[in-house]
């Protein structure tokens, strides 16, 4: 201790306090809460979201990878040599397009808005910002692994969102108007770690509130609730199509999160595999914020439509 006439103070008695109170709240959850973080509950809700997070996690980081890859090596200028000229032929083209150049969904949304702003036909930029992280190859391995033994429902779901990509894009071509789409410049990553860096840090916490989601589906939630819900087609595929938009999972991730919704029809996840990619929370803040009000006014609405639609006919067909 210094001395009394030394002018300095003495070290603060606050510290030791903070200390003993944390110790304090240890012990005490150590006999109060125990028993509560060992309930079968508990441990059932903690298994299922380390499972969905490690399963998800090698797909995730794999799709980040190749995102940023592309959105800092492949030159802008590729895609008006690459797209016809014509716009009709350019739209499934560019939805095809997705199929080889993998992004995750916030990356889609400014890569779409650089492609117009280069002099790419809205519809042919709007239907690779759907199609995208749709059906990407990292998207289309991670849904086969999900679903062991269902090789089907990764077919389905490349179908259903290249149809859904498509279609939208054509719509946009033929009743889309100028003036509801706002165009800023772009201004591209600076490289391919910050490209990765911001894709992961958006997808990876994307996909924790996810896991906890469905981990808490499955807890929570009496099974006899979802059974009477998933017994009616069409309810069952609006409520997992309107969780998709609320989770706002990554595509490289949501088919984990959509295996273990056992209690729904195999249509009804496909619904949540289409939508999820194409219209949650964070897309149409990105949407609204890129392209304007107007225009997410009319494309979120009309994306989640022919998506549901569409997942109904290909779940029909095909699973």
């Amino acid at each position: 201790m210094p001395p009394a006439d030394s002018g300095r103070k003495g070290p603060s008695s606050f510290g030791p306090w903070v200390f003993v109170a944390v110790l304090g709240l240890l012990l005490l959850g150590q006999f109060v809460y125990a028993p509560y973080l060992t309930s079968p509950a508990l441990q059932t809700w903690s298994t299922v979201f380390v499972a969905i997070c490690v399963q998800a996690l090698p797909f995730l980081v794999f799709g980040v990878l190749l995102s940023a890859a592309i959105t800092a090596f492949v030159p802008a200028s590729f895609w008006t040599r690459a797209l016809p000229k014509r716009a009709a032929l350019a739209v499934p083209v560019a939805g095809a397009a997705g199929a080889v150049l993998p992004g995750c969904e916030c990356a889609s949304v400014p890569v779409a808005a650089g492609l117009i702003s280069r002099g790419v036909t809205p519809a042919a930029a709007l239907a690779f910002l759907l199609s995208s992280p749709a059906i990407n190859p990292v998207v289309i391995v991670a849904t086969v692994v999900a679903f062991p033994g269902q090789p089907m429902m990764a077919v389905a779901r490349f179908v259903a969102s290249l149809v859904v990509a498509v279609l939208v894009g054509w719509v946009w071509l033929r009743f889309g108007k100028g003036e509801w789409l706002r165009t800023r410049r772009h201004h591209d990553h600076a490289g391919f770690a910050e490209a990765m860096r911001h894709d992961l840090l958006h997808a990876g916490g994307f996909l924790v509130v996810g896991g906890m989601a469905a981990a808490t589906m499955n807890v929570i939630v009496p099974r006899e609730w979802l059974n009477a819900l998933a017994g009616n087609l069409w309810v069952s595929v609006l409520a997992l199509a309107l969780l998709a938009v609320v989770l706002s999972i990554c595509s490289e991730a949501d088919a984990f999160v959509a295996a273990s919704l056992t209690a729904f029809s195999p249509t009804a996840r496909l619904a949540f595999l289409v939508v999820g990619p194409m219209v949650d929370l964070k897309l149409i803040a990105l949407q609204t914020g890129t392209f304007g009000r107007r225009f997410a006014a009319r494309f979120v609405p009309l994306t989640f439509s022919l998506a549901v639609l569409v997942s109904v006919v290909t779940g029909t067909v095909l699973l």
